[in-house]
């Protein structure tokens, strides 16, 4: 069975930072694309940012700059680091593992920024 569990969200202040993780089971990374989607109220999901397996990373324009995907194969664990987060950064974070025919979604995370 096939598992994408994150964590690390939560309530932070504007301009403040956190930590995404997304720990996989029943697939092995490494042949995977990676990515964190974010699905905003009465909004469509939307990408993020996604880790190739080559490990070309790429990113949304409203996210560049101030966000970072990282993998650990050997952990089984994509990371989100989010800095200088704003409002408009409030959204529950998905994360999806894609290859072929083949794709996977977490439950997801919220995050949400406020003051």
């Amino acid at each position: 069975q096939v598992q994408l569990v994150e964590s690390g969200g939560g309530l932070v202040q504007p301009g403040g930072s956190l930590r995404l993780s997304c720990a996989a089971s029943g697939i092995r990374i490494n042949v995977f694309t990676m990515g964190w989607y974010r699905q905003a109220p009465g909004k469509e999901r939307e990408l993020v940012a996604v880790a190739t397996v080559g490990g070309t990373t790429n990113y949304a324009e409203s996210v560049k700059g101030r966000f970072t995907i990282s993998r650990d194969n050997a952990k089984e664990t994509v990371y989100l680091q989010m800095s200088s987060l704003k409002s408009e950064d409030t959204a529950v974070y998905y994360c999806n593992a894609g290859q072929l025919s083949e794709m996977y979604w977490g439950q997801g995370t919220q995050v949400t920024v406020s003051s």
